[in-house]
Formats: C-alpha cells, structure tokens, sequence
C-alpha cells in the first residue's frame, strides 16, 4: 500500500511482542495500545476477542480525523459500537468467518477450560458478526467466508479480496529437498491435531524423515515425534530459520480441520518450497487447487509422499505455480483494488 502512495496511520495493540520500528518504513505514523487481557476483556454483552481491544485512546485518535478506516479482523471491530463512526468510511477485512472458526477450536481442543472459553466465544461472535454484518464493507479472504456471511447473515456489502503475503515472486528451489516438512503455530489445538494426525497415521510406518517446526510444542506433540527414529521435531524457530526449512524440503505438508479463512502456512510453502500436499479443507474455493496435491486418506497422503519424494521440483513446476499465484495473489493488484474500495 505504502509503495502505491497510500499514507498509512496504523493503530495497533501491542501485548508481548513490543514495539516493530520496521513498521516505520511503510507508516506515515505507528500508534500501540494496550489489550485489557484477562478478566478485564470479559464482557456478557461482546466477545472477548473484540471487547479486550476496547481502547478509549483509540478512539480519540480516530475520531480527531477523516481518514478511512481499515479494521483487520473481528477483532479490531470494537469502534463499530459507538455511532460516533456511523458516517465514517469502514472496511473490515474478514479473517475468518470467527463463530466457526471458534466453533472448530472447541472440537479439537482438549483442555476443559479452554473448550468452555471456545464454546461460549463462539455463540458470542456468531450473534456480534450478525449485529455489524450490515455496517460496514466486508472484505472476505476466501469465497467460501463470503458466500458463508452473504447466506447465513442475508448481506451483500462482501467482496471477495484474496490474502496480502510477504512475497514479490516465487522463491522456490528447484531439485529435490531431503525430508518432509510440516509448519506452523503449534500451540494452537488444530495444528498439533494436524501434527499429530501426520505423526501417527501417515508417517509411522514410512521410512522417511519427517520434520515438524513451529512455536510453542506441547510436551505430548514432542513425545510423540521423538518416538520413530525418522520423525523429529524443531521448536521455536526463528523466522529466517522456518523459511529455510520450508525452502529445503522435499514436501511441504499443510492439512488442516478447519475449513474458514485462508491457510497463509499454505501460500507460505506455496511461495517459497517444492512440492506441497494438502487436504480439500485447506483450499475450498480458494483458487489454489491446482497448486498443489490433494489428498484424503492417511493411504492417500502416503501414496503421494512416496511419489513425490524422489521426484525432482522443476522449472516447469515453478512457471505452472506461478501462472496461478501471480492472478489472484498478486498483491499489487489486489493493493489497487483495496485503495478503490477505500476511496
């Protein structure tokens, strides 16, 4: 956006992470506020995810200007409540359609406490995205989120705009890698029960070296992959660390549970590794289909495994992903096509 003459007044919370000076490259300003966490977010009238990022500040600071709003996420939403912004020019960029996404940490999630807080969070947010479907633009990543809000919420102000991602161009290596390799935030509940589907029905009998790398890895996911002598497990890569590994691997594998959003580990692996394989949740109506292999069934993830690990990643493989990623992901254009909805 910065690029194409857009001055950016970014608004953000800050909770651990710490102030990002990178962010002053692309901003005409960076203000950070802070999250009520904990018992202070908790509302019985809004979902926690949105009433924790209440910010009387905030709103100061919105309402001292003109500017059009761009609201990233549900969460960020909490201002749509106060008619002060009625007349204001919002947009709300739609991660996931959040009640389901919620609906779907609930059955996967095995702490009692945890599955209560999901179950009670997703009722909460199916009727608050029903109370602002109708006031603002919504701007979904996936088609199936958009028709998903048009039907279930009866609304027509959503437009498809796939994901923004941090690549100008495809950084795949061609040749072939030497292990498998599956990514992504492990402390959340769907992707160890990816990890874990991946270490005990797809790998345990297949003799060749599997990789898990990710953020926070339960003592149960890291038993589990130092069990068979061909399966390990990397915590806490740093981030150039992670890329390197999705760029070295033969097979990137990204199954998913959860049907909403759009997979960015996916478009990761897509971007910069060799071959990937997934699962039809991972790429409904998302316009990657042809990107990548799709498989079902443990015996389908492994008969696709065993073919491509000896199958050298080619230049001709690399131009096919390219035709596809450069249409509907390429972020100049869909950066045009936001500034027109802003405008």
């Amino acid at each position: 956006m910065s690029g194409l003459g857009v001055k950016i007044h970014l608004h953000c919370f800050e909770y651990g992470r710490g102030e990002q000076p990178e962010l002053e490259r692309y901003c005409t300003e960076v203000h950070y506020y802070h999250r009520n966490e904990g018992h202070k977010g908790f509302s019985h009238r809004l979902p926690y995810i949105v009433c924790s990022r209440s910010n009387q500040e905030l709103t100061d600071n919105l309402l001292a200007d003109q500017y059009p709003i761009l609201l990233e996420g549900i969460h960020c939403t909490h201002l749509l409540q106060d008619p002060r912004f009625e007349n204001r020019k919002i947009l709300l960029r739609l991660h996931n359609v959040e009640h389901e996404y919620y609906r779907q940490l609930f059955r996967h999630e095995h702490s009692f406490w945890k599955k209560i807080y999901y179950f009670h969070e997703s009722r909460m947010l199916k009727k608050y995205e029903r109370s602002i479907s109708e006031k603002v633009l919504i701007l979904a990543m996936s088609r199936q989120d958009a028709e998903k809000y048009a039907k279930e919420f009866q609304i027509r102000n959503i437009h498809y705009l796939p994901a923004f991602h941090a690549f100008n161009g495809l950084q795949c290596k061609t040749g072939s890698g030497c292990f498998c390799l599956y990514h992504g935030n492990l402390s959340v509940a769907e992707n160890e029960a990816a990890a874990i589907w991946l270490l005990q029905y797809v790998f345990s009998d297949m003799d060749l070296p599997f990789v898990i790398a990710g953020k926070n890895p339960s003592e149960k996911l890291q038993r589990l992959a130092h069990q068979n002598r061909n399966t390990c497990i990397v915590a806490d890569p740093a981030i150039d660390e992670m890329e390197d590994m999705v760029r070295k691997a033969q097979i990137n594998l990204t199954p998913s549970f959860n049907c909403t959003g759009i997979k960015m580990k996916l478009l990761n692996a897509l971007f910069s590794g060799r071959h990937c394989i997934t699962n039809q949740q991972s790429v409904v109506q998302s316009g990657l289909e042809n990107t990548c292999h799709l498989a079902g069934t443990p015996e389908q993830f492994k008969k696709i495994i065993e073919k491509l690990y000896h199958t050298p990643f080619l230049e001709q493989d690399i131009s096919e992903r390219e035709k596809i990623l450069s249409g509907n992901y390429s972020n100049e254009k869909n950066a045009l096509q936001l500034i027109a909805w802003l405008c």
